[in-house]
């Protein structure tokens, strides 16, 4: 079955950096599309961005220039860059693996990660 492990959540300050990173086993990692997703609590699950089979990539106006998602296909493993962080981007960042992505719409399967904290402090 598919697995999806996220990691690399914690408190940083506004202005700091973190990585965020997805590890994928038990799917055609080469062909799946993955979408990182983020939610705040009483709040939907928003797709931040999304990365294609190829390089084609999608990211929310909100994070745009700010953050970047890569895929190693060598350890199965997705990254979301996040730099300049603000406390807007508090949150459970979460991973979807098998996705559907266009620059107007996403659909997400249903294999998701179990997510990992974000907490931007002022």
């Amino acid at each position: 079955q598919v697995q999806v492990v996220e990691s690399g959540g914690g408190l940083v300050q506004a202005g700091g950096s973190l990585t965020l990173s997805c590890a994928v086993s038990g799917s055609t990692f080469s062909v799946d599309a993955i979408g990182w997703y983020r939610q705040v609590p009483g709040g939907q699950r928003e797709l931040v961005a999304s990365i294609n089979t190829g390089t084609a990539t999608t990211y929310a106006d909100v994070v745009k220039g700010r953050f970047a998602i890569s895929r190693d296909s060598t350890t199965s493993t997705v990254y979301l860059q996040m730099n300049n962080l603000e406390p807007s981007d508090t949150a459970v960042y979460y991973c979807n693996v098998g996705g559907y992505y266009r620059a107007n719409f996403d659909y997400p399967s249903n294999d998701w990660g179990q997510g990992t904290q974000v907490t931007v402090s002022s």
